[in-house]
């Protein structure tokens, strides 16, 4: 595909971009921005986006896409009440952190797990012809970071971000190839916004271990 191909499929595809998926892609972009800044509205705005994403993804027969954003959708519920609790000062129980060579290992096979069932699951049911257009590692890998990233981020885990890096990455062209070009923009702006995120998570890292030594 060259260049005028390319210019071709992203202003057809702009053009094919309906009212909800508008709504979806700016309420995830706002709720990302307020995880960048551990803001507790990253939940509900969250919630808004992968509610229309589980619809859109559905209609268009995208299984592993709408599986996808029900996992973010019972996870961002349980994110929020995670984020929300406080200790007896009131303040936020969760602090960020980074993850021990331990939960490393727990991440690793977390993703290798889903990786490979939601590969089997997606080839099987594109082979039966439940699902049309799938890339079974494509679809599997995006959707197993995803996950991952997700489980993390509820966790406050810096680690988050360079799985959230990788799942923008794999699902910018996937959106692309398969019609969604609003959406693959999308997953481009989350890249930088969550490049900007880990840089962002690590000072605040830095400057709470900072305050704590000053405590001590």
């Amino acid at each position: 595909m060259n260049f005028w191909e390319i210019y071709q499929q992203f202003i057809s595809g702009m053009k094919a971009t309906t009212w909800l998926e508008y709504i979806a892609v700016f309420s995830g972009i706002i709720s990302v921005w307020y995880s960048m800044r551990e803001n507790i509205l990253v939940y509900p705005l969250g919630l808004l986006s992968t509610i229309i994403y589980i619809y859109i993804s559905y209609r268009g027969g995208l299984l592993g896409e709408a599986s996808v954003n029900l996992y973010y959708t019972v996870m961002s519920v349980i994110g929020w009440m995670m984020w929300a609790k406080k200790n007896e000062s009131h303040r936020p129980v969760l602090h960020i952190s980074y993850s021990s060579k331990a939960e490393w290992i727990q991440h690793i096979l977390f993703f290798v797990a889903f990786y490979f069932a939601l590969f089997f699951a997606i080839g099987w049911m594109s082979r039966h012809g439940y699902i049309t257009g799938a890339i079974p590692w494509a679809d599997a890998f995006a959707s197993a970071t995803a996950y991952t990233g997700m489980w993390l981020m509820n966790k406050k885990k810096i680690e988050s971000w360079h799985w959230w890096i990788a799942t923008n990455i794999a699902s910018i062209p996937l959106y692309f190839v398969k019609g969604y070009v609003f959406t693959s923009v999308y997953y481009l702006v989350l890249l930088v916004m969550a490049v900007f995120g880990l840089v962002e998570w690590r000072r605040k890292y830095v400057n709470l271990e900072m305050e704590k030594d000053l405590e001590i």
